[in-house]
């Protein structure tokens, strides 16, 4: 299957490290009939899953490679765009730096790139970052296994330290670029998730290129996924996917005689957030700013392209700490895996799944349906999209899972 990208977008440099068709998309039929079941209003909302567990030949795929394939010519290029502390104009990168909780996907799947382009990985994890750690029955094989065993069978050095993340002000990531640079290396900093870099958000923006694209193989031609759930962990996947419907959303509008953008009833992307550290507030901020990064590098006026109101984040599945599992989402993990034959993970995707269960059994989906169309529904079904983010690496380390 094949898209094609607006002139500005498809010029941006990207390094493939994707399976070259897309991330597949599949039905969830036992979980929608079932949730379904006790609906009294129409529409009925059929589910889906867009698998980005499936999307790359390398090691505990997930939606970080996308990311990572719009950062890979600045690693390449020695550019440096989001540095911390003093930079190297002239050496040829040498070391991936990056950083996350114990269990971190992201930090593996940076390891895994750099085993890709032949330079070395240092991992940084931080043991007071979330609550997985703290909440473990088994805090020493949280720390081996999981994600932790790979980075290192990947060959990452992994530095442990027991404070957590305090990427915003520079410290303690610094000083070890600092080392880094006083042995003769030329290190590349990706900050946690890849959110806080200046082409964070793009994969994901293209990612909603590709999604329209499988719509009509999926759907119909005259049909689409009126909504798409995904975790919000840093805040650029949920942010590159607003800026790409954005700009679908502006080419469909085109379309039309007046060119009117509000008459093309949007795509509503929906953040759930895994952790409630930080209110709902400061993430869809984050995510705003996220959104309008991107899409200014795809060609949208992001200021008036790119709205408040465009961010829609809910925080009522966050559970108890970040990485921590719930009696509840244990609840889920078993439910999906024992229904649909398909594995979330324990961070991210798992509250992702409470979210979709408790907007269609509850009627929210089809009340803001209604609301959104100004009028009763006249169509038959609604299509939600889950977005499968990957993660799975992690279960082993979760030892109260039976």
């Amino acid at each position: 299957m094949s898209f094609s990208l607006p002139e500005t977008f498809s010029k941006l440099p990207r390094y493939p490290l994707l399976y070259p068709s897309p991330s597949p998309i599949h039905p969830l039929p036992v979980l929608t009939r079932n949730l379904n079941r006790n609906l009294n209003a129409a529409p009925a909302v059929s589910l889906f899953a867009k698998r980005e567990d499936h999307s790359s030949p390398l090691a505990c795929a997930g939606n970080k490679y996308r990311k990572l394939e719009y950062i890979v010519p600045d690693i390449l290029a020695n550019s440096n765009l989001h540095v911390l502390g003093a930079r190297s104009e002239a050496k040829a990168t040498t070391t991936l730096v990056t950083e996350g909780a114990i269990q971190s996907n992201h930090t593996v799947q940076v390891a895994s790139v750099a085993r890709r382009l032949g330079l070395e990985a240092i991992v940084i994890l931080h043991k007071a970052t979330g609550g997985g750690l703290a909440a473990s029955s088994d805090k020493n094989a949280f720390l081996r296994t999981g994600n932790v065993q790979i980075a290192r069978l990947l060959g990452a050095e992994v530095r442990m330290l027991d404070d957590s993340s305090t990427v915003d002000d520079g410290d303690p990531i610094t000083p070890i670029l600092e080392e880094l640079r006083a042995q003769g290396k030329v290190p590349y900093w990706i900050p946690s998730g890849a959110s806080l870099h200046p082409l964070g958000g793009l994969g994901y923006a293209r990612c909603a290129f590709e999604i329209a694209a499988q719509e009509k193989e999926q759907l119909g031609e005259n049909s689409r996924f009126d909504y798409i759930f995904v975790a919000c962990g840093s805040g650029s996947t949920v942010g590159g996917l607003i800026a790409g419907f954005k700009l679908l959303q502006k080419i469909e509008a085109q379309t039309q005689q007046d060119g009117n953008a509000e008459r093309v009833i949007s795509r509503k992307v929906i953040g759930i957030l895994n952790s409630p550290t930080k209110p709902r507030e400061y993430h869809e901020g984050r995510v705003l700013s996220f959104a309008r990064r991107a899409a200014h590098l795809i060609g949208l006026d992001p200021e008036r392209d790119v709205t408040p109101e465009d961010v829609h984040l809910d925080d009522r599945f966050a559970g108890t700490a970040y990485g921590a599992l719930d009696p509840t989402s244990k609840e889920i993990l078993a439910l999906i895996a024992q229904e649909e034959g398909v594995i979330v993970d324990p961070v991210y995707t798992v509250k992702v799944m409470r979210g979709v269960m408790h907007w269609v059994q509850e009627g929210e989906l089809t009340r803001d349906w209604s609301r959104r169309l100004g009028t009763s529904p006249s169509q038959n079904r609604v299509n939600a999209l889950f977005i499968h983010t990957g993660g799975q690496s992690a279960l082993s380390a979760y030892a109260d899972i039976e």
